[in-house]
């Protein structure tokens, strides 16, 4: 969704609305935007104002536009994190030079539906792989990569047992303290968990931020990065011995029922969004596991959709002005039959008719553990 929990989240429509991102800053999702990830790359605007620059007119003086033209001049509003556009800027004129900021309500509004969607499949050969560490007396150390508002700490950390440190690393320290105020305090058996926050650079991370690192996580994070990004990440987890368990990557596929004859369209579009710039989008999830396995680690992948119905219609909405919005950016001849399909799909979801699959992938990756662990 998104984009990008990070979370970006997504940030889907994600980082661009489902980065994804994409509690993503630092980084995402999602799906949409972008789901939640790196945060230099996309910025949301979701929570924003629901502008990107412009005048809300695109320079047109003319008369009043009809309601196909606001559909189709707002199509670029309010996106989520895995689909914002490349040139928004939330922090206004001169303030390019500052780190992007993913929006905390964006943020808020796909939490929910982003700890729903992830694999609780992938947790037991995760706690197994754990239970196989080398005990720390300060307990289990999570390095949470792009970590936003915190969304993956507080889904993850009390479905773990024992005592847990989170380093929480987000370009925006903003959303590091959003992070750390909001982080849990207690694993499942009870035990305590500490916080702790690194602003800095996910494109430059090496092997020895991660040391004594137990675990890695991040949420609508690896379709915002490049194939050397990626191959990174992996790198250090492997340098490291830890596992890496990376959810909400967006899949490139996306479900609207009923169904409309744009919809293939506007999904291929959008994906070639994602991929701009040398961005993975949905073919991170491939590229991550070919850059773990290399490394040695047993990689598994399961599916994580949302599911968008009547009770998530404000997230869907949202996802949908980040969807289409990317579509448009990437190609601009869409723009006024991508109009029509935008007004037509938020009547449907305000009217409870619409519903949506956004596709995602949750990839574990056990490295081999270093210090003689098994």
């Amino acid at each position: 969704m998104g984009t990008r929990d990070g979370d970006g989240s997504d940030r889907s429509g994600e980082r661009n609305a489902g980065r994804g991102p994409a509690d993503r800053a630092g980084a995402a999702d999602g799906d949409p935007t972008a789901q939640a990830a790196r945060t230099g790359t996309v910025c949301p605007t979701d929570g924003h104002d629901g502008h990107d620059g412009h005048d809300g007119h695109d320079g047109h003086d003319g008369p009043s536009p009809s309601a196909v033209e606001r559909a189709t001049l707002r199509l670029r509003e309010a996106v989520p994190t895995e689909v914002a556009p490349a040139d928004a800027d939330p922090g206004g004129p001169g303030r390019s030079d500052e780190p992007p900021r993913y929006a905390p309500a964006w943020l808020r509004l796909r939490e929910p539906a982003d700890a729903a969607a992830r694999a609780h499949d992938l947790l037991d050969p995760l706690r197994i792989r754990l239970a196989n560490l080398p005990s720390r007396a300060d307990g289990l150390v999570v390095h949470d990569l792009g970590c936003g508002t915190g969304s993956m700490g507080r889904w993850l950390a009390p479905l773990l047992d024992g005592a847990q440190h989170w380093v929480l690393h987000d370009r925006d320290p903003y959303l590091l303290h959003f992070a750390a105020v909001g982080a849990p305090r207690s694993a499942a058996d009870g035990s305590r968990v500490t916080v702790e926050t690194r602003r800095g650079d996910l494109a430059r991370l090496t092997p020895d931020a991660l040391a004594g690192a137990g675990l890695v996580t991040a949420s609508a994070l690896l379709d915002v990065l490049t194939a050397e990004e990626v191959g990174t990440l992996a790198a250090a987890c492997a340098a490291a011995g830890c596992p890496a368990l990376l959810t909400l990557s967006v899949a490139g596929r996306v479900e609207l029922a009923p169904a409309h004859p744009l919809d293939a369209e506007i999904t291929e579009a959008f994906n070639d969004h994602q991929r701009r710039t040398g961005l993975l989008g949905p073919d991170a999830v491939t590229s991550a596991a070919e850059a773990f396995a290399a490394h040695g680690a047993t990689v598994r992948a399961h599916p994580s959709p949302w599911r968008l119905g009547l009770g998530e219609a404000a997230l869907a909405e949202q996802w949908l002005r980040g969807w289409v919005g990317a579509a448009v950016e990437q190609r601009p001849e869409l723009r006024e039959p991508a109009g029509r399909y935008l007004e037509e799909r938020l009547a449907a979801c305000a009217a409870g008719k619409l519903r949506v699959v956004v596709h995602h992938t949750d990839l574990l990756a056990l490295c081999r553990p270093t210090g003689g662990a098994s």
